[in-house]
């Protein structure tokens, strides 16, 4: 079968196509034929071996987390009612990039029949975290939202949540194709955190008090930025690092403003509810109250191009390998 592997840490050229043998079943797994490889932004500093919270793949290594098709075939002790279903499946840290899969049965999603497989990994993978965060942030009606990476897999769909929860969302990113899909996506205000004076924007638009939540996926300069301007009494949550370094918020300064940081430590504990946030995610796309953005996709073979997209912040919403 085809496969792209890292063959050494570095840029998104290391990502090669290759041949492996199919994968077999073993008790308690199923092979799921490939039809969508997701792929997120810490995939690529892990790529990069820049990545400070996983541990290290070991050399040669085929990435990808998630991936969507059909069951092919089931191991020893697996319902063989799973064989032919259209799935969702977690493959762990690796194994994604490939035309073949092996998972877990309890690492099975289905996918409902009025999803397409694209939208269903979208929806599950960063979906589920929004989903969290926005349950995590309590997030009330008529509050002022901020959201960094607004027109990101995760920021996009925060906006939706936030506009969904009764909210009024500032949206921020980079550059005016980002601005205008955070626009397109509900934000009633959008700022250019390229610009200098872009917290100041923040302000004027939030009526001089700041937002009463902040969702920072970015960190480094920017996410302090953002929290300087969380309004007294707000929620400052953490939930990414594209720049490289997470928001680290002293206390003291977090008391003295009256802000409630919540940390990006909050991610570890979401596993246990990703499931029931990603049938949620799924019911209100249904629904018609939200959709993935799905910016961009590739085939397997230019894994590197998709990496490079995420990497070098060209891509709109989720990215996705087709094969």
């Amino acid at each position: 079968m085809r496969v792209v592997r890292v063959i050494e840490f570095g840029g998104p050229e290391m990502l090669v196509p290759g041949e492996a043998p199919d994968p077999v079943a073993g008790p308690g797994q199923v092979v799921v034929d490939v039809a969508v490889a997701g792929m997120t932004f810490v995939e690529t500093q892990i790529r990069r071996g820049a990545d400070r919270w996983h541990a290290r793949p070991e050399l040669p290594y085929v990435p990808g987390g998630l991936v969507a098709g059909r069951v092919s075939s089931v191991g020893a002790g697996v319902d063989p009612a799973w064989a032919g279903r259209r799935v969702i499946a977690g493959t762990g840290e690796t194994g994604g990039f490939a035309e073949r899969a092996v998972a877990a049965v309890e690492e099975l999603f289905p996918v409902p029949g009025e999803l397409g497989l694209p939208e269903a990994v979208a929806l599950h993978s960063d979906g589920s975290t929004a989903q969290g965060l926005v349950e995590g942030a309590k997030i009330r009606p008529g509050e002022w939202v901020l959201v960094e990476a607004a027109a990101g897999g995760v920021g996009s769909l925060l906006v939706q949540l936030a506009r969904t929860a009764g909210a009024r969302v500032v949206g921020a990113a980079r550059g005016s194709r980002k601005l205008d899909l955070a626009r397109e996506l509900g934000a009633e205000a959008v700022v250019d955190y390229s610009e200098p004076a872009w917290t100041e924007q923040v302000l004027e638009a939030t009526g001089g008090a700041g937002p009463d939540v902040v969702f920072d996926g970015v960190g480094g300069e920017i996410g302090r930025a953002a929290f300087e301007v969380t309004a007294r009494g707000g929620r400052f949550s953490v939930h990414g690092a594209s720049s490289g370094e997470a928001t680290a918020v002293d206390p003291e300064r977090a008391r003295h403003k009256g802000v409630e940081v919540i940390g990006i430590e909050q991610l570890f504990g979401f596993g246990p509810h990703l499931v029931r946030w990603a049938e949620q995610m799924m019911a209100q796309a249904a629904a018609g109250l939200v959709r993935p953005v799905i910016g961009q996709t590739f085939p397997l073979e230019r894994a590197a191009d998709a990496h490079a997209a995420i990497e070098h912040r060209t891509a709109l919403g989720k990215t996705l390998l087709l094969i």
